[in-house]
């Protein structure tokens, strides 16, 4: 039987044994996403995401943003058509030109998408690539023996048959945002002005003005977590009234939450990501640590003084995030 000459020949063929690695883990996805219900490729997920993020905006800018070449950007735009999910106008005889617009149809797909399927790819991304070091062709070999383990839609499965779910804000569940936030932070602290303003009118305090609130589901409890940015300016943002029920306790539905909410802020483009809290919420503290997040005097001089329980501030960094984040044993940040 011949030998895998791509591997035998690995700087020559590097550009196609990434390629195959790539397309086995899209395949995949593929698979996994047709079970949830949505039919799209996983090179059109960058594209309704930029349209989210940015459109509407032409062929050309679409282009240099995703860094694709313009005739394959064009060829996936218009499967996007057929399917209704973005429209697209022509000005003039340029083809760079014409201005592709996310349908109403588009949007519901991208929410849908980033409630049921994104988690799980991110979550499986960081669980065979994380904390990998050294030469890259060591790396990539790793995750090809995890991924002959055990496949990557696999784990996607295992992790979403964990019986949680990402839900998005809406009205019918402001008040489990409220009674959620109530229940931490009336168990250790008190609340303040700014907490009853907040919880009593979230839509007007955070949606309205650019931010996101997400909820955490889980099978035989219902909605068990909340968690939301509130922007505090241009590509800046709080991750604020973070909490899980204690009924919840040990179904990681903290951990699960919180990776969705940093992958929100990722897709919100936030350039400052920060919170605040308290010594006496150790657990959730830790969790943060875990997550990214590093203490910043400068993010408690700018920010602190909003509650007066505050004595805790945390500025998140990226870099620091590591492929798994531990479950807390209590909840709440702000």
């Amino acid at each position: 039987m011949p030998g895998d000459v791509v591997k035998e020949y690995p700087f020559l063929f590097l550009g196609s044994r990434l390629k195959r690695l790539a397309e086995r883990m899209q395949g995949e996805i593929v698979r996994v996403s047709g079970r949830a219900g949505l039919e799209l490729q996983p090179s059109q997920h960058p594209i309704l995401l930029t349209l989210d993020l940015y459109g509407p905006i032409t062929i050309g800018a679409l282009s240099d943003a995703l860094q694709v070449s313009q005739p394959s950007v064009t060829r996936a735009v218009g499967r996007l058509a057929e399917a209704g999910l973005v429209s697209v106008t022509k000005a003039g005889r340029d083809q760079r030109c014409k201005t592709v617009t996310l349908t109403l149809e588009g949007v519901s797909t991208l929410e849908k998408a980033r409630a049921v399927l994104w988690p799980y790819v991110e979550a499986v991304a960081r669980e065979l690539f994380g904390g990998l070091s050294g030469p890259m062709l060591d790396q990539v070999s790793v995750a090809e023996s995890r991924m002959d383990e055990k496949s990557f839609g696999s784990r996607m499965l295992a992790h979403s048959q964990s019986g949680l779910r990402i839900l998005e804000f809406s009205d019918e569940l402001a008040d489990n945002f409220r009674l959620i936030n109530e229940e931490w932070i009336g168990s250790m602290y008190r609340l303040e002005p700014t907490d009853i303003e907040i919880l009593s009118h979230p839509r007007e305090h955070i949606i309205s003005r650019g931010g996101t609130i997400l909820f955490v589901e889980a099978e035989g409890l219902g909605v068990v977590g909340t968690c939301a940015l509130q922007k505090v300016g241009e590509r800046r943002f709080e991750l604020t009234k973070m909490g899980v029920l204690e009924a919840a306790r040990g179904r990681k539905a903290g951990e699960f939450l919180l990776q969705a909410v940093l992958q929100r802020a990722e897709a919100l483009g936030a350039e400052l990501l920060y919170l605040l809290s308290n010594s006496k919420s150790a657990a959730a503290v830790h969790l943060y640590e875990k997550a990214g997040f590093v203490h910043d005097s400068d993010i408690m001089r700018e920010f602190g003084a909003r509650y007066t329980r505050c004595n805790i501030a945390m500025r998140y960094l990226p870099e620091n995030r590591p492929h798994k984040i531990e479950e807390p044993t209590g909840s709440g940040a702000q």
